[in-house]
């Protein structure tokens, strides 16, 4: 497989996770757009590393060896498909890597609502400096943590619950912990306008999770695309 043809295949595994995408992409312009594909394609493997279903040890593995993929971007050597478009940016990606390893402790459950947050504070920060650097504006470390744990709700359901998170219905506790996390979810700051679009269409699968205690069908094209726009807007 050739090398562009290998970035596709993961670029094409993030799209299809966020079809979403496919509408709002008109707000944003062709060469913004390859470069924050890329940048939300990398984090889409960190979240499939935090959320591995059975045997972690192949995941933690992995994510041994993107700590030293991202440690050599700083002297643009790049093995993987993802950073022949993002080592580039001069960026803090020895940080990055360094935060890496919470995502093994963050498999454990936390004790409660504040630990879960606290677990992903080195991560969080980790992301929101190198995303300053690849798409400019100022990130919300916050914002990450929020959206990492709504998106391992949405993958792992009742494996990504607080020990406080307490109760018979399991239904009823998923839908507890998602309306949480929309309490905590920040309010839109400066963040990239890719950021901020991306951020709209988790925050509204967020909230319709909370609603159902389950991951949902998307709403209509229209639908996504006044959110699309309004989030572009800032």
């Amino acid at each position: 497989m050739s090398d562009s043809s290998a970035l596709e295949s993961f670029l094409d595994k993030w799209r299809q996770r966020w079809p979403e995408w496919q509408v709002a992409e008109i707000f944003v312009t062709p060469e913004r757009r390859a470069l924050a594909e890329a940048w939300f394609s990398l984090l889409q493997e960190f979240d499939d590393i935090l959320n591995v279903a059975g045997d972690p040890m192949p995941a933690d593995a992995k994510l041994a060896w993107w700590g030293e993929e991202l440690r050599s971007w700083a002297d643009r050597r790049s093995r993987h498909p993802l950073g022949r478009r993002l080592e580039p940016v001069p960026a803090p990606w020895a940080g990055l890597a360094d935060a890496l390893p919470t995502l093994i402790a963050v498999r454990e459950a936390a004790t409660d609502n504040d630990a879960a947050f606290a677990q992903l504070r080195a991560y969080g920060e980790a992301v929101a400096a190198v995303e300053a650097a690849v798409l400019g504006g100022a990130p919300d470390a916050a914002a990450v943590i929020a959206r990492t744990l709504a998106t391992r709700l949405a993958d792992t359901a009742t494996a990504a619950l607080p020990q406080s998170v307490a109760g018979n219905d399991e239904r009823a506790r998923l839908r507890d912990w998602a309306r949480t996390l929309d309490r905590r979810w920040p309010a839109a700051s400066g963040a990239s306008r890719e950021r901020r679009i991306v951020d709209a269409f988790a925050h509204a699968r967020l909230r319709r999770f909370a609603k159902a205690g389950e991951a949902t069908a998307l709403p209509s094209r229209l639908r996504l695309l006044l959110g699309a726009w309004n989030a572009a807007r800032g």
